[in-house]
């Protein structure tokens, strides 16, 4: 790669992404499993004693199939859809990754960060995310980083450790 060479997008954060960021949250790991694992046993039972039970042992299995499958990403969503119309996040971001770091600019404030100040970056479907730290991150959707993702990707396996990077 060549020394000056840099990665500028401008991001403009949508509910959708705001919405696969807390779906990831709310699903990795061993979480994860277990809401998966909750669900296909709930369905099971549904399925297998739907004739030797009553309306009501019924209905408290179909709410818990529903409550991981359909009811938490609904409501993640409007959580989403309720923070995307906040208006800090409706001014875009201009990011600009160089071999140093990166720099962010929304209005008139500026940040530079350095790599050794990023904890990790992870990628899921349709955006990477940069972790700073365990409360604080910046979302990175494909569809800003464009044609040039793949170049990105191998940028980021450059100035970052492999340690520090998960499915860039």
């Amino acid at each position: 790669m060549a020394k000056d060479q840099e990665f500028q997008f401008q991001i403009q954060v949508e509910a959708g992404d705001l919405w696969k960021f807390s779906m990831y949250h709310a699903n990795k790991g061993y979480l994860g499993i277990f809401n998966v694992l909750f669900t296909l046993a709930s369905l099971y039972l549904l399925i297998t004693k739907w004739g030797s039970t009553g309306a009501g042992y019924r209905l408290l299995l179909l709410m818990c199939v529903l409550m991981f499958s359909v009811w938490q990403p609904g409501l993640l969503f409007l959580k989403a859809a309720k923070q995307a119309k906040n208006e800090r996040l409706k001014v875009p971001v201009t990011m600009t990754f160089h071999r140093e770091g990166f720099s962010v600019v929304q209005g008139d404030q500026s940040m530079d960060v350095t790599w050794d100040q990023v904890g990790k970056v992870a990628g899921i479907k349709g955006e990477y995310i940069l972790y700073m730290g365990r409360i604080h991150a910046y979302l990175l959707p494909d569809r800003a980083m464009g044609e040039g993702k793949e170049q990105f990707a191998g940028f980021l396996r450059e100035v970052l450790p492999k340690e520090r990077l998960k499915r860039v």
